[in-house]
Parts: structure tokens; C-alpha cells; sequence
């Protein structure tokens, strides 16, 4: 029996998307508390993250990497239409990469400056990442196996949508992040924080999956929801998804009010993060471009892609080993100290 490469690759960039949501989430989601933080509190909130926010960003590398190596024709379509946003997306983190460096040895209005661009860079990424998600979900105009729609395309309601609640999905990450890392007073105001946007990402998770019904309807049969009524068997047999999502993030909500503990509410944000990726596989499996063209279609031709597996299971499990290390060494709270000096 051969291997199934195409499914093989699609599990890997999806394992590698998800890591990169979870990780790289919450230190985007600290740049977005930013402006909600002393300077004395932001000190601390760049000490959480600096051992490990450029290791972060690697799963993006590895997800647009292999995407490019592994779906070229995916990469083909989804790439003009989301230029804009992509473009966005990557000037930004350079942007906020280099304020995170400099602003560790800027005095007064320098560092007031590289706070500003760090924060503004972390909250660019993120929405331009939602708009990248929401242009995705709402599908991709596909002709002869190319991208045949318009340059913006990806800017409409439901983008926006996605974005703000993408952002705000992220805040919550970082909030949670906080109340693990920090104690004292900041620690109190990142649970308010993650108690706050717990609620807020409750509605816009169902803002979300409605409004995905309107602007694509295939997504709603895939659920058992249509015009013509609902498939009660296939909508109970997916619901754990969303329920399990939605109960998580209560958790979070519970756990970061109660203040019983200070790692739950980052792991309950996390699965709440995870249940609804899980959604999104449902909804557009086995379709790369969703609706449009399946991973079968897209992939590398079989003797690319068992090369290129070779590669990957020798650095993966090094990649992860490091990263497993890394949170290891530096786990425990943060000091104003800890950051770069």
C-alpha cells in the first residue's frame, strides 16, 4: 500500500498553521495589549515573549514554505488574491521585529516611538491575517485552475468581520499568556483583560460561523444547514466542535475571574483555538482552495513531495525538540529584567 503524500503533507502545514496560531498568537496578542499597559507593565510583557517570539514565527516559514513546495497550483491562486493582505502582513512583522529589538534600547522618546511601532505592527499582522482567513473561508473566484477574480476581493463585510475577531482571538491568547507569566498588579489586569475578550471572542466565533453560512452556502451543507432545512443527523454529529470551543472558552472565562489558576486560562483559550480550527477542516476538507480545488489537485508531483517528507522528518521532530526546550528553560514568571538589555 503506497503512501497517501498529499494527505501526509496537508496534515504536516496543518499541524504547522495551528502551531503558529497558538504560539505566535499570544506575542502578537501582547503587542495588541500594548497600549492598555504602563510602560512599567510592558517591560514585563516583553520579557514573557522574548526568549521565544522569533522561534515563533518559524511555523509560518514552514506553513507558506511548504504550501509553496508541496500545492504550488494552491499557492498559485491563493497568493494573487490575497497579495494585498499578505504584503501587509509580512512588512508588519518586520516592522514589529525590528521594534522589538530597538525598543529594548531606546530612552525615552525613542522607546515611546518603537513602543508605538511594535504594538501597531503586532495589531497590522493580525488583521491582515484575519482578513487572509476571512478571504479564504469566503471563497476564491477560480477559473481554468487560476485566480480570476478581482485585487480586492478580499476586502468585504465578512472579511472585516474575520479580522476583528481574529484580533481580538489573539488578545485573548495574549491576556491569557500574561496571567501565566506575570503576578501582582499586571497579572490582576491581564485577567480582567482575558475575562473580557473570553466573552467578546464568544460572539464573535458565532458571528462568524453564521455569517460563513450566508457568504458560502457550501459551508453550511457541509454542516447540514440550508435553505431548505437541517440535517439534524450531520449538524449533532459535528457539534462537537463548536461545543467543545465554546465550553473552553467559558472555562477561560471561569478560570480567569476565579484566579485559581494561572496556566488554565492559556490552555482553555488554546482549545478553544483548537476547536475551531477543527471547524474550519471540517468545513473545506478535502479542499485546499475551498470549493474549488482539492489537495489532490494541487499537490507536487509524488517523488517531490517524498523528498521533501525526508527533509522534513529529519528537522521536525529537531524543530520541535528546540522549541520544547526553549519554553522548558524559561518557564516560570516574568521580570522587567528578563528582557533584552
Amino acid at each position: 500500500m503506497s503512501l497517501d503524500l498529499p494527505l501526509i503533507w496537508a496534515a504536516i502545514l496543518a499541524v504547522a498553521v495551528l502551531l503558529y496560531v497558538l504560539l505566535d498568537g499570544f506575542d502578537l496578542g501582547i503587542g495588541v495589549l500594548f497600549p492598555f499597559a504602563t510602560p512599567e507593565e510592558r517591560d514585563v510583557m516583553t520579557a514573557a515573549i522574548a526568549p521565544v517570539w522569533d522561534a515563533n514565527e518559524t511555523w509560518l516559514v514552514l506553513g507558506g514554505g511548504g504550501l509553496f513546495a508541496a500545492f504550488p497550483l494552491a499557492y498559485a491562486v491563493i497568493m494573487p488574491a490575497c497579495y494585498a493582505p499578505i504584503m501587509l502582513m509580512l512588512g508588519a512583522l518586520i516592522f514589529r521585529g525590528v521594534a522589538f529589538e530597538f525598543r529594548a534600547h531606546g530612552r525615552n522618546r525613542g522607546k515611546r516611538w518603537w513602543t508605538f511601532a511594535f504594538s501597531a505592527g503586532s495589531l497590522i499582522a493580525v488583521l491582515a491575517q484575519g482578513f487572509v482567513l476571512g478571504a479564504f473561508v469566503q471563497g476564491i473566484h477560480v477559473k481554468n485552475q487560476a485566480f480570476a477574480g478581482g485585487p480586492l476581493d478580499w476586502l468585504t463585510p465578512f472579511t472585516c468581520l474575520t479580522a476583528v475577531s481574529l484580533t481580538l482571538g489573539y488578545a485573548l491568547l495574549g491576556s491569557a499568556w500574561m496571567v501565566a507569566k506575570s503576578e501582582g498588579d499586571l497579572q490582576i489586569k491581564a485577567r480582567g483583560w482575558a475575562v473580557r475578550l473570553s466573552l467578546a471572542v464568544v460572539v464573535c466565533m458565532a458571528l462568524v460561523s453564521l455569517a460563513t453560512l450566508v457568504v458560502n452556502p457550501a459551508v453550511g451543507a457541509r454542516w447540514g444547514v440550508g435553505l431548505t432545512g437541517i440535517n439534524w443527523y450531520r449538524l449533532v454529529s459535528l457539534s462537537p466542535a463548536p461545543l467543545v470551543g465554546g465550553g473552553a472558552l467559558f472555562g477561560a472565562f471561569l478560570t480567569a475571574r476565579s484566579g485559581r489558576s494561572d496556566s488554565l486560562p492559556y490552555l482553555l483559550a488554546a482549545l478553544a483555538f483548537m476547536a475551531g480550527y477543527a471547524g474550519l477542516a471540517i468545513s473545506i476538507a478535502p479542499f485546499v482552495v475551498p470549493y474549488q480545488l482539492t489537495l489532490w489537485q494541487c499537490a507536487a508531483k509524488d517523488n517531490a513531495l517524498a523528498l521533501m517528507l525526508v527533509g522534513v522528518a529529519i528537522m521536525l521532530p529537531v524543530i520541535l525538540s528546540y522549541t520544547a526546550f526553549v519554553y522548558w528553560i524559561f518557564r516560570g514568571k516574568a521580570k522587567p529584567d528578563h528582557a533584552y538589555g
